[in-house]
């Protein structure tokens, strides 16, 4: 292993520093400064970012607030979207991608069947299907289980096709038989093949071969391969003639129609995809375009919907643009909702800008250079004070910021929090793992099984210090859950147990661990985050700095990646500790808990088949009950036994403001969005 070590300081001031930025005059504070030593090093040809946390005691002087008067005053043009983040797509593809930064993209480019009605997390409207099925127009079967959409006429592809039924049946279809593991194919292999383990071979040889290309086309027979695919291909039928597709469940489903709205019911244009080299829908051949990742899908860096949007291009590591789609099919009879926009969007550009750095975020959200920036919760301490107006992103409405009506951002408020970053230690990390030192427990690194031994996940359970994270991220404003399910939702369990911040009893499960040999040999691991978001460096931080505050051998390097690299780096189980969130696909507790303990985030972890099958027994009950109270009883029985084992550390819930410029109008917010919905904006240049 090459390194390169070039030494750097990075400043980590704490809350009383940002405390003291909204001061109307300079103040002399004395403060405690965290400095993070920063060590870049090459590893298996990546550059990575090791940090070492060092504490001081500093004078400093907080600068005053820019005044508003010398903001801007509009957008520098009103048909152009200007926004910096950091993070960018993992793939376009609509069947594998899910995360938000591809899904932001996927959704405004392309389109489902039937979408939500604006800000209602229930009620849905028809998108590319003529009316939304339901049992009194005869679009659902008397038992729930057929579904029969009227696909829209007169609507064209960007590439220019013709949006026709069969193009609906080869989206899902295509979708289902590419079933890669890391993807979102769970959401729509449980309710129309009745698979629990989220992979279409689930049918082959007792799923044996799941998530293995190589052995899938190998180790099937012919017979098997056909048979699975012509099953797929009967679940989802389209009539060319009829205008119709239907797809047929396995078993009846409340949340369906909710489901596929999200990107992996998007719909594509059948030739355009195979012209790109796609799965050319012959059941001979699917098992070729299995479960491809996104590195090798043929869809990953370009896209082709029906949206009011188009891909102009994608620099990867520098900016994504969309343009306008002019063709675009609405009308004033066909608006998004009711009310809702139509024809041709008005933004005509959207420019999405990469910027790790928050302080380069910053200065160019103040000096009116973009609509929108990230704010990460712990930099709302800095940007409030410039908040001139607070807006409701439920209605729209907007008050002047009593305590300053000059300033020059919108802050809307009123979006219920329905995401949450957690700790997820592998228990047994990949072989090929550049992030356990010697692989050894020799106190230079740790052994792949590390996390299988409870006393240690309990020990990073006991070890996190939640009150510190609150208060220097959230602000103060996270509650803390007691499992995957979130609060004030079925299944949550007000009276059930968890873990708090002890370090004696995060040192006595350390001194328990391993026959006992921790204290006296220590461990050195590195747990990633993706750079630029500095909310999961700071946890990082946090499990570093407490690890080591109770044994100095007790070494945690954190490791700053980007996006993709980390994204890689998680599903192929190489990290001991992965830092990563969870946005809700559908607002129901099955979508919290089949990701985190039988799914993908679990698959991610390597938790054991017989863990794993012991809270399959009870996802599966509280999906599958129809009665509120036998759901409930069933994700209570499960939030004690994860209380028991320990697969994952949850963190804190938060409801997140949102800033823009004062010239944004248009934006709304859903439960469950993944992105921003670019054709409901405009831009006031008054």
């Amino acid at each position: 292993m090459s390194k390169q070590r070039n030494r750097g300081l990075l400043m980590a001031v704490l809350v009383v520093v940002a405390l003291a930025l909204v001061a109307c005059q300079p103040q002399s504070q004395v403060v405690e400064v965290t400095r993070v030593v920063t060590e870049t090093i090459t590893e298996e040809g990546q550059p990575v970012e090791v940090t070492r946390i060092v504490t001081e005691v500093q004078e400093t002087v907080a600068t005053p607030t820019p005044e508003a008067a010398a903001g801007p005053t509009g957008p520098e043009d009103p048909t152009v979207w200007r926004e910096i983040s950091f993070g960018e797509p993992d793939s376009l593809d609509p069947a594998l991608g899910y995360e938000t930064s591809g899904g932001n993209v996927i959704q405004n480019v392309m389109e489902p069947l039937v979408t939500y009605d604006h800000v209602s997390p229930t009620d849905l409207v028809p998108a590319l299907a003529v009316e939304v099925p339901s049992l009194d127009n005869g679009g659902i079967s008397e038992d729930g289980l057929t579904y029969t959409f009227q696909i829209r006429e007169g609507v064209t592809f960007h590439a220019g096709g013709t949006l026709e039924p069969h193009d609906v049946a080869y989206s899902f279809q295509r979708g289902l038989l590419q079933s890669d593991p890391n993807g979102p194919q769970w959401l729509l292999l449980e309710p129309i093949m009745a698979y629990t383990s989220g992979d279409v071979t689930e049918g082959i040889q007792e799923g044996a071969l799941a998530g293995d290309p190589e052995a899938l086309r190998s180790g099937a027979s012919a017979e098997e391969l056909a048979a699975t695919c012509e099953l797929v291909k009967s679940k989802i039928v389209a009539d060319d003639d009829a205008g119709t597709v239907t797809i047929t469940l396995a078993q009846p489903w409340g949340p369906f129609l909710a489901t596929i709205t999200q990107t992996w019911g998007m719909i594509l244009d059948q030739e355009w995809a195979i012209e790109q080299g796609a799965w050319d829908g012959d059941c001979a051949t699917w098992q070729n375009w299995y479960a491809p990742g996104a590195e090798n899908s043929e869809l990953t860096s370009i896209i082709n919907g029906t949206g009011p949007y188009m891909l102009d291009h994608w620099t990867p590591g520098e900016e994504i643009v969309l343009t306008a789609y002019e063709n675009y099919w609405r009308t004033e009879e066909t608006p998004r909702w009711e009310g809702g926009p139509f024809g041709p969007a008005q933004l005509k550009t959207i420019i999405y800008t990469v910027v790790d750095e928050w302080g380069t975020r910053f200065a160019s959200f103040q000096a009116g250079d973009a609509e929108y920036v990230q704010v990460n919760p712990e930099h709302e301490v800095q940007v409030d004070p410039l908040v001139g107006e607070i807006c409701d992103s439920q209605t729209g409405e907007c008050q002047p910021n009593p305590d300053n009506p000059d300033g020059i951002f919108r802050k809307w408020i009123n979006r219920p929090g329905v995401n949450r970053t957690d700790l997820f230690p592998t228990f047994i990390i990949a072989q090929d793992s550049p992030y356990v030192g010697s692989g050894q427990l020799d106190g230079n690194g740790i052994p792949l099984d590390f996390f299988n031994d409870l006393n240690v996940r309990k020990a990073l359970a006991t070890c996190f210090d939640y009150e510190t994270y609150n208060q220097e991220v959230l602000l103060g404003q996270g509650v803390r859950n007691n499992g995957p399910i979130i609060k004030n939702m079925l299944g949550y369990n007000e009276e059930g147990s968890m873990y708090e911040y002890n370090p004696e009893e995060c040192a006595a499960y350390l001194e328990q661990a391993w026959d006992g040999a921790l204290p006296e040999t220590g461990f050195r691991f590195q747990i990633g985050f993706n750079t630029g978001n500095t909310t999961r460096q700071t946890i990082a931080e946090i499990v570093q700095a407490e690890f080591g505050a109770i044994n100095e051998l007790y070494q945690v390097e954190t490791v700053g990646l980007p996006w993709p690299t980390l994204l890689r780096s998680q599903r192929a189980s190489q990290l001991p500790i992965s830092i990563t969130g969870w946005q809700e696909d559908i607002h129901d507790p099955h979508n919290w808990v089949q990701p985190y303990l039988v799914g993908n985030y679990a698959q991610n972890q390597a938790i054991p088949d017989e863990l794993q099958a012991q809270y399959l027994e009870l996802v599966n009950a509280g999906v599958t009950a129809s009665d509120p109270a036998e759901r409930e009883a069933a994700y209570f029985e499960l939030q004690q036994l994860v209380y028991e084992t320990v697969p994952q550390v949850y963190l804190l819930q938060r409801d997140a403001p949102w800033y823009s410029q004062r010239w944004v109008d248009g934006y709304y917010y859903r439960v469950g969005a993944f992105g921003r919905d670019y054709y409901a904006y405009s831009l006031n240049a008054e």
